[in-house]
């Protein structure tokens, strides 16, 4: 997991500069008359300075120096971040109104997870929240996650509960980042899937790792992102450069069949369909892609001709019979039982001890 930036110390008030300068002029027992005259500056300006209506330039930072033997850069630090100071107070005034936006974003999840860090400001949480998002105000969140996305604006997921979506959405994105990948290759990918699904039987201390590093010599990053409160997508797969795609995974099934499905699922759509699609799985409904996503995901895990000769003894399915059958086509037995059941070949209550189950380890 990653650790959230690092604190940065905001001040509630910076003094502004002309007061320094006055106490200087003060411990000296020079007059802003006398002052003046020996900086080649009028007498307004000075005073100007002093009450805050005037910036202190450059230029008059260095007359100061030779003047006052104070160093230029100790001037135009002051303004500098006086400047910064008033900024940040007129950005708190433009973003009050804002608040009730706030209020979409699941922030103590997010907070527990390290996203993001809690701070007991409003004004405060919120741009510790733009700053995860990586914009400058809510108006940019609003066209690239709520309005301008076609492909999310169409996902039920999404249109329920955009704000914690579009979260979780953007921690994919910050970790898929950090994600070194060699450019795109058809090939790879496939040998890499191929070599993945021999891998279904394994522990996630060895497959997670293993998934992430072929993928990764393919040009597809694959992050694991832990789910938020009322998230209700299991996968997205979208491309952040031309050589470079996304797949993207939760635990919202909390077992492993589910996850090799929704992981082979998302590889379709790489393989099957365009790089400027984004596919965000869910209670999207059924369309022509997502079928085709489905028949790619089904028919690599349990290949057809197998599965249509695979018959019950007696009327229902045994472990024994699972499990030698899972053995025969090198799947895992929880894979067998998940398609089973969803077939209604099997009734949900059966052989649910042969399915992985998982869980987060920050949550264990």
């Amino acid at each position: 997991m990653s650790s959230p930036s690092r604190n940065q110390y905001v001040p509630d008030f910076v003094t502004p500069p002309g007061e320094t300068l006055l106490e200087t002029l003060e411990a000296l027992g020079m007059t802003q008359v006398e002052f003046a005259a020996r900086t080649g500056r009028p007498t307004k300006t000075i005073s100007e300075i002093i009450n805050a209506k005037t910036a202190i330039t450059t230029e008059t930072a260095l007359q100061f120096e030779k003047v006052l033997g104070v160093p230029a850069r100790f001037w135009i630090n002051l303004e500098r971040n006086y400047q910064e100071w008033l900024a940040r107070e007129e950005e708190r005034k433009a973003f009050e109104p804002y608040l009730p936006w706030l209020e979409q974003f699941p922030i103590r999840e997010m907070v527990k997870q390290e996203w993001i860090r809690p701070n007991s400001d409003p004004i405060q949480q919120m741009i510790e929240l733009l700053r995860f998002f990586g914009i400058a105000s809510p108006e940019q969140w609003e066209p690239l996650y709520a309005a301008g996305n076609i492909a999310y604006r169409q996902s039920a997921a999404f249109k329920a509960d955009p704000g914690v979506v579009s979260a979780w959405l953007r921690k994919g994105e910050i970790e898929a980042q950090r994600i070194e990948c060699a450019p795109f290759d058809i090939g790879r990918f496939c040998a890499a899937l191929d070599e993945l699904r021999q891998m279904t039987n394994s522990h996630p201390d060895e497959f997670v790792p293993a998934i992430q590093q072929l993928c990764s010599q393919a040009g597809v990053a694959v992050v694991f992102i832990h789910e938020l409160p009322r998230l209700r997508t299991s996968g997205v797969t979208r491309w952040l450069t031309p050589e470079k795609a996304l797949i993207q995974l939760s635990l919202l099934y909390k077992t492993a069949d589910q996850l090799w499905f929704t992981f082979f699922h998302e590889a379709g759509h790489i393989l099957l369909h365009g790089k400027r699609d984004i596919f965000l799985e869910g209670e999207n409904g059924k369309n022509e892609k997502e079928e085709e996503a489905n028949r790619f995901a089904r028919d690599i895990l349990i290949p057809p001709v197998a599965y249509a000769q695979f018959q019950p003894r007696t009327g229902h399915f045994s472990e024994i019979e699972v499990r030698k059958f899972a053995q025969e086509i090198g799947i895992a037995p929880g894979i067998v039982v998940g398609r089973l059941q969803h077939d209604q070949r099997l009734e949900l209550k059966n052989l649910n001890g042969l399915k992985q189950r998982l869980v987060w380890a920050q949550d264990t």
